[in-house]
């Protein structure tokens, strides 16, 4: 039986607004079509992961007192992670762990979280808190050369700059900073963003192309996706299109 090998990052940490159900998702469509899904959390005080031993690495979303607990547990892998991000190890990294995998994230206050600095971004909180970036939002992603529209939902008051391959471009909400017209982060292996919802439930066709990637690397071959019943998925999707006009 084919199998993937997830690591689930601080599932006691990062878990901001149903984030958890990506991982929920991901299981669900592998073992609907006969796959196995291996889910191995990590959090502080667990024995060290070996990042390239593992399909796919997910961390989700957590407010700055968390990714300040977290930040020096992380930072002790910085090289290990390189090391897997070159080697293709999927990463999906949603809203705070999205920014830890910059340079830095600076609060309201001025305090520096300081990143892994694997990519060339940054984050800044607002300083006015009661500006962010929140509400439901719809990007168009290019995903194996097929324009797709990805729905999720931000909120955030980080702003993330510099930001060189965005994950999609912004139809409607805000994206990487208020009124921006760029989401997210998107390079070979990696999609780092700040769409919760969670978003693999509300994006069949992104889960199924992460699924894809991770087996066509680990097997070294294309492997044939047994359709899936996802007319509520889509259903709900596009009334949610419709809605603002994007249809």
């Amino acid at each position: 039986m084919k199998e993937l090998k997830i690591l689930y990052l601080y599932p006691d940490i990062l878990e901001l607004y149903g984030d958890y159900g990506n991982i929920q998702v991901l299981k669900y469509r592998l073992e609907k079509r006969g796959f196995k899904a291996i889910i191995e959390p990590y959090s502080i005080g667990d024995n060290a992961p070996d990042f390239k031993k593992y399909d796919l690495v997910f961390a989700g979303g957590g407010a700055d007192q968390e990714q300040s607990i977290l930040s020096e547990d992380l930072l002790k892998y910085k090289e290990n992670i390189k090391e897997a991000i070159q080697s293709g190890v999927f990463f999906l990294l949603i809203c705070g762990a999205y920014q830890l995998f910059g340079k830095y994230y600076k609060g309201v206050e001025g305090n520096i979280i300081p990143g892994l600095e694997i990519f060339d971004y940054y984050t800044e909180a607002i300083e006015d808190r009661k500006k962010r970036c929140i509400g439901n939002i719809i990007i168009e992603a290019e995903l194996n050369k097929k324009k797709t529209k990805i729905i999720g939902f931000e909120n955030h008051g980080g702003q993330t700059f510099d930001v060189k391959s965005p994950f999609g471009n912004v139809l409607f909400g805000n994206g990487n900073k208020l009124g921006d017209n760029q989401e997210g982060f998107f390079q070979n292996n990696v999609i780092a963003t700040y769409l919760h919802g969670p978003l693999l439930s509300k994006n069949p066709e992104l889960s199924d192309y992460i699924i894809r990637y991770c087996f066509k690397r680990k097997y070294n071959e294309e492997i044939t996706l047994e359709p899936l019943n996802d007319e509520f998925e889509n259903k709900c999707r596009l009334q949610l299109i419709n809605r603002f006009d994007l249809g």
